[in-house]
């Protein structure tokens, strides 16, 4: 239980096949679901380094064992899908224990956090003992259980830009129960707009394939087009070159492909200021 990053990088490198546990809210099942052994466990609870949250006229940044619960006021104010979104997470108790840096760090392709913060177009801190390096959320996921994380280097924080006044944000949690439930299709859209164009756009879902990732054709039909309603129905259309989701206990193929267009279809309406329930937006068209 080291108390500080430089603690943690020493017995990193000592121990590079130690397991990292700050919430244990995911780790903890694989004890008690699948009886495994963990060997070597590293708790990085006590490092005060990796709790901070700090505000700046840039964006916020946020240590990796920073629970959800504590960074849900700061987040919501970056954006209240932001915070909407953290009130989904698991329930009360798991926000209580759960990290931003675990759900990011351990991989999950249905981890809430990330596809949100990749189309908020955040960054990652990486630190070990031979320095840290930056990159961005969304080159951190490489594959299924694959992170671009060096032997021996730990997550240290997360930045999220501050949004641009002319930024249309919509971030979804779709579950079958309100609480305590893991998503099928987790979306989250951002886009720039500027003279009723779109001049910039990120797209991200999780829930849809092996890692939370973003929508790259998607993308490529929303940027540099009218922002209107024909520019959506071909964005939507778009998503079916960009994923090719599973059919699982959580939902269908089908079911999730229809569910990431509904994600944009939501943005659509929302922005133009009708507030519309899913069977609305279905029979709209997505």
């Amino acid at each position: 239980a080291p108390a500080t990053v430089d603690e943690l990088a020493a017995l990193l490198a000592a121990h590079p096949q130690a397991r990292i546990v700050a919430g244990a809210t995911d780790v903890a099942l694989w004890v008690t679901k699948g009886l495994r052994d963990l060997g070597t466990v590293i708790f990085v609870g006590d490092i005060a380094e990796l709790r901070r949250i700090e505000e700046s006229e840039a964006g916020l940044t946020i240590g990796a064992a920073v629970r959800y619960a504590e960074a849900h006021r700061a987040l919501a104010a970056l954006h209240p899908d932001l915070g909407e979104l953290v009130r989904r997470i698991g329930g009360l108790q798991v926000r209580n224990a759960a990290t931003i840096g675990g759900n990011i760090a351990n991989g999950s392709p249905i981890g809430d956090g990330p596809p949100a913060l990749i189309a908020m177009d955040a960054t990652l801190t990486l630190a070990g003992a031979d320095g840290r390096r930056t990159i961005a959320l969304a080159d951190y996921f490489l594959d299924y259980g694959r992170q671009d994380r060096r032997s021996g280097e730990f997550v240290e924080s997360i930045f999220v830009p501050r949004p641009h006044a002319s930024d249309v944000i919509h971030i979804a949690k779709l579950s079958r129960r309100f609480d305590s439930d893991i998503s099928a299709v987790c979306g989250a859209v951002r886009l720039r707009v500027a003279d009723g164009a779109i001049v910039a756009a990120r797209v991200a879902f999780g829930g849809m394939a092996a890692t939370p990732r973003r929508a790259a054709a998607c993308e490529a039909a929303l940027t540099g087009q009218p922002f209107a309603e024909a520019t959506i129905t071909r964005a939507a259309d778009a998503l079916a070159g960009d994923f090719t989701p599973l059919t699982d206990v959580r939902g269908s193929a089908a079911y999730r492909r229809q569910a990431a267009a509904s994600v944009l279809w939501r943005m659509w309406h929302r922005a133009a200021g009708r507030d519309v329930s899913v069977r609305d937006v279905e029979a709209i068209g997505a």
